[in-house]
């Protein structure tokens, strides 16, 4: 049995994922097996907040160089984008960044 902790491993703090704060959009990396029913759950029991949608992605890793060895690979993962409730409160992770 997953816990929430196994499902989010950690959020995503860019400048797009920053835009999309005042309509309570917020974005994690999350475990490559976990579906939009646990995610949702996790948020829920980590964050104490009401998740209206989840949207999933998988994201390939990049092909990266090392000096002069050959091409290889960043690992792959899945991120999820978490729309919360208009009365629900803003997840304090997040505070202060935007």
């Amino acid at each position: 049995m997953k816990t929430a902790y196994d499902v989010i491993i950690r959020p995503i703090i860019t400048e797009q994922s920053m835009e999309d704060l005042d309509i309570k959009k917020y974005a994690f990396e999350v475990a490559k097996d976990a579906n939009k029913i646990e995610i949702k759950k996790a948020i829920e029991e980590i964050f104490d907040v009401t998740v209206i949608k989840v949207t999933t992605e998988n994201v390939t890793g990049k092909m990266k160089r090392n000096g002069a060895y050959p091409m290889g690979r960043q690992a792959s993962w899945k991120k999820a984008v978490v729309k919360l409730s208009a009365d629900s409160k803003n997840i304090e992770l997040f505070e202060g960044m935007a």
